[in-house]
């Protein structure tokens, strides 16, 4: 049964993630056709972030309270949403642009149709953002159903799913794009109706009802600004999401600023940097999905986040002064080692330093962190690649990511055993 479960629910992110990275790798590119900046388009990604940073905590502390099934059909919901806006946004800006008074428009029509395209575009990733919980209830499922020697492996699972999703998805978006931009994200539409069936059809709920019952007067399971502050004091849990948040912020740079990076310094089309993302998805899998396993039972959790936060060091000071594509293609293996490795065991680690029932909120918590970081690193990484170069954002992650290993040797160790 419970390896039934984890088979499902990482069947359904990956078939979430196939869809996110469908249409993420190509939104540069669609708003670039309506005369987006270089800023406009990183705040496009900005503005799901900070939907999912008011979000994800909820999300997360709900399916606490009242189970993981219904909150993770709102959380698909509203993904299905935003990508059939993402679809319908060009007619139905036009529509709107060419509604709007004349007074207001004058007689650049054309202008004004842009403008509301893009503004549908912003609601689209605005409402997926707000409900998107997927990922952190679908980690609070595997919490569920999993013992703590096995939980990294469980999470695993998740980031080899992740993994494969950003495998096929920046491909088959890449080649969709030739048909048009909107046609990615009504595939994408599509997957996540797929997804809502399996939820339905095939996905118990992982809590029992006097799980459910007990985390319903449970005082740890209400959503509650006090209590997530209290959480960052834990002696291990806030050191993780303090790890978690600035490790988030060099990478996102990395992740939201590179289709830019790749078009401004190597001149790479949106299919080939669909492919070479698609070429971060395998490595990111197989370390997930296969080398994870034989990593913890060798290493503690705290030592593969050490190496992890050490190697992305390096790896992102590397990415900022590549030349050419074949050495890109070296520098991004260990830079998607480290992301796989730390993803996985900083969600372990996190999940074992709270009670179980806290599991959901506090891997919201987490989620929302790094949501948190995608809200600056959009606008961040777009000055720097404007303003300063395309190597700036790379040499900003590696000097940020110093810091953190820094931090991390420092804090990490001491604190091992001290998971409450």
């Amino acid at each position: 049964m419970q390896n039934r479960r984890l088979a499902i629910i990482a069947a359904i992110v990956f078939v979430d993630l196939l869809g996110f990275s469908l249409i993420l790798p190509l939104l540069p590119y669609y708003a670039d056709t309506f005369g987006a900046s270089q800023i406009a388009v990183s705040l496009l990604a900005a503005v799901f972030a900070a939907a999912q940073l008011l979000g994800a905590p909820i999300i997360g502390r709900l399916s606490d309270r009242y189970g993981r099934r219904p909150l993770l059909m709102v959380s698909i919901l509203g993904t299905l949403t935003g990508f059939v806006l993402l679809g319908v946004a060009e007619p139905l800006g036009r529509a709107i642009g060419s509604a709007l008074p004349a007074a207001w428009v004058g007689e650049n029509v054309t202008q004004a149709q842009n403008v509301a395209i893009l503004a549908v575009l912003y609601v689209g990733r605005f409402i997926d953002g707000l409900t998107g919980g997927n990922i952190s209830v679908a980690q609070a499922y595997i919490t569920d159903v999993t013992e703590e020697k096995d939980r990294a492996r469980g999470l695993g699972l998740i980031g080899a799913a992740f993994g494969l999703g950003f495998i096929i998805g920046p491909a088959l978006g890449g080649t969709l794009s030739q048909w048009g931009y909107a046609i990615p994200a009504f595939v994408s539409a599509g997957l996540a109706v797929l997804n809502l069936a399996s939820v339905l059809l095939w996905l118990p709920e992982s809590l029992t009802p006097e799980q459910r019952e007990a985390h319903a007067h449970s005082p740890r399971t209400v959503f509650s600004l006090r209590l997530l502050w209290e959480a960052l004091h834990r002696p291990r849990f806030g050191p993780l999401l303090t790890v978690r948040i600035f490790y988030g912020l060099a990478f996102n740079i990395f992740q939201i600023i590179f289709s830019q990076f790749a078009q401004a310094r190597l001149e790479l089309t949106a299919q080939t940097t669909s492919y070479v993302l698609a070429y971060v998805g395998v490595l990111a899998a197989l370390v997930q999905g296969v080398a994870i396993r034989r990593l913890t039972a060798r290493f503690s959790e705290t030592t593969l986040i050490l190496a992890g936060v050490t190697l992305l060091t390096l790896s992102l000071l590397a990415w900022a002064f590549v030349p050419n594509l074949v050495l890109l293609l070296i520098v991004l293996a260990p830079l998607a080692a480290a992301a796989g490795v730390l993803n996985t065991v900083i969600s372990s680690a996190i999940t074992k330093a709270v009670a179980k029932e806290e599991s959901g909120g506090a891997l919201g918590l987490s989620a929302a962190t790094e949501s948190l970081t995608r809200v600056v690193a959009p606008s961040l990484g777009g000055v720097l690649l404007q303003f300063v170069g395309t190597w700036a954002p790379g040499a900003f992650g590696a000097l940020l990511m110093a810091g953190v290993t820094a931090f991390a040797w420092s804090q990490l160790p001491a604190r091992e055993k001290k998971v409450t």
